[in-house]
């Protein structure tokens, strides 16, 4: 009997719920943000805006409750009671509207820095703190290095991207900065996105400093009708060089790299190709580094489908011939492409010059096109990562993709009077790319 009892008592709960669930109206779920600050740190990131040999910058966020913040930093030591001797920075701060209501962006500038040491560093309210990140300085003279360059991320980010930036920095743990040529992301307004970006890269980001090129994705319309405008998100959370073209600032921009000048272009910006190149010029005729390395979203040469880049090529492409630059680095066409020394009509010439790269790193991919007979090696359907390792008489390229394998590889060397020499290391394959 007390058994028929339970069982008259379950059956009637279950009912009753069953009959309430129909008639309830329904809730609205809440809506969760992945990406939704707190008063820890989060989206801590490496940049430089200056000397990469005596500066430092460095960025995070918090939630609005954090009313005021720092950064603190002491030259690196195998004892961690060093870190009673650091020195603290304020930060300055840009409050910045997100889903989940008001986000702090914070920006430290560690100055005043010895070239060639190696610096601990964490950010914080004074309360809550980061981890310790550690950095390397420049040296002032020319010196070997390596850097990671890496096409677009744009889709995907946290589940597929993720592992290639990894691998990346795995296969080059030493490297100085990474190189993004653009489209980190699909929509740039998106918080969540970049959420994924920044989760992507988590610590390494805030132990290597990131070079950040704008895609045509970083850029968006409020209204149909309206230009396009650069993400509200970019300045506050990439504190970059401000030595561009008046309105371009954090865009356009240059450092020199132990014995490198590293150039970013906007090619986002296409109304304003011809004052960028006055610019570039000024920047490449007062050059006294052994390399030249530009890097910008929008390839010179394309590789996927029929794109055609003819007004970015004939306002840039004449200085990169006249002033020998080295190496040119984009993006944007979800593909791989390499090819060196190109005339306009596109055949190669036997002198060693300009070598133009294409690549993606990102899931999100195209088929390479009918232009693709300017390039030496083309590859479609491919993650892939490039290290560049940089000397005084050396350049090597090497791309992988994010399984490990070499894909492709080359080699520059220039004489002490500055005559270039190409060496096409490209390994054979099997297979079609």
């Amino acid at each position: 009997m007390p058994v028929r009892r339970l069982l008259h008592g379950v059956l009637l709960c279950v009912l009753t719920l069953g009959a309430w669930s129909m008639v309830a109206p329904a809730q609205a779920p809440i809506p969760v943000h992945s990406a939704d600050p707190g008063r820890r740190p989060s989206r801590v990131v490496l940049t430089w805006r200056d000397d990469p040999a005596r500066t430092q910058a460095v960025t995070w966020r918090t939630d609005a409750l954090v009313e005021e913040t720092f950064a603190e930093i002491v030259e690196a030591s195998a004892n961690p009671g060093s870190t009673a001797l650091a020195r603290r920075s304020p930060a300055r701060t840009t409050a910045v509207p997100v889903p989940a209501g008001t986000a702090y962006y914070h920006e430290a500038r560690f100055t005043a820095l010895r070239p060639g040491t190696t610096y601990m560093y964490r950010v914080g309210d004074g309360g809550t703190w980061s981890e310790w990140f550690q950095f390397r300085t420049a040296t002032v003279e020319p010196a070997a290095f390596s850097f990671i360059y890496l096409g677009d991320a744009e889709a995907d980010v946290a589940s597929l991207w993720s592992r290639a930036i990894r691998a990346a920095f795995a296969d080059a743990p030493r490297a100085r900065f990474v190189l993004h040529a653009g489209d980190l992301v699909n929509v740039g307004e998106s918080d969540d996105q970049w959420g994924e970006w920044f989760g992507a890269g988590a610590w390494i980001n805030g132990t290597v400093a990131q070079v950040p090129v704008v895609g045509n994705h970083e850029y968006g319309r409020v209204n149909r009708e309206d230009p396009p405008q650069l993400t509200a998100l970019w300045r506050p959370q990439f504190s970059l060089p401000e030595d561009g073209p008046e309105g371009l600032s954090e865009t356009t921009y240059s450092f020199d790299y132990q014995g490198a000048r590293v150039i970013v272009l906007n090619s986002a910006e296409d109304g304003r190709l011809a004052d960028q190149a006055a610019w570039l010029e000024s920047r490449l005729k007062d050059n006294k580094n052994r390399w030249t390395i530009v890097a910008f979203h929008h390839p010179v040469f394309s590789v996927a489908g029929d794109g055609d880049n003819a007004a970015l090529r004939a306002a840039w492409k004449p200085l990169f011939d006249k002033y020998e630059v080295d190496l040119v680095l984009t993006g944007h066409d979800h593909t791989y492409g390499r090819g060196e020394n190109l005339t306009e009509g596109g055949p190669r010439r036997d002198d060693a010059g300009t070598v133009y790269v294409v690549s993606v790193s990102g899931p999100k991919m195209f088929e390479v096109g009918k232009n693709r007979s300017w390039a030496t090696r083309t590859g479609a359907n491919l993650q892939l990562y490039q290290v560049v390792h940089v000397a005084p008489q050396s350049l090597r390229f090497e791309a992988r993709t994010v399984s490990g394998q070499l894909f492709d590889a080359f080699e520059i060397t220039k004489s002490r009077n500055g005559r270039r020499r190409f060496i096409d290391r490209k390994p054979e394959l099997s297979g079609t790319y």
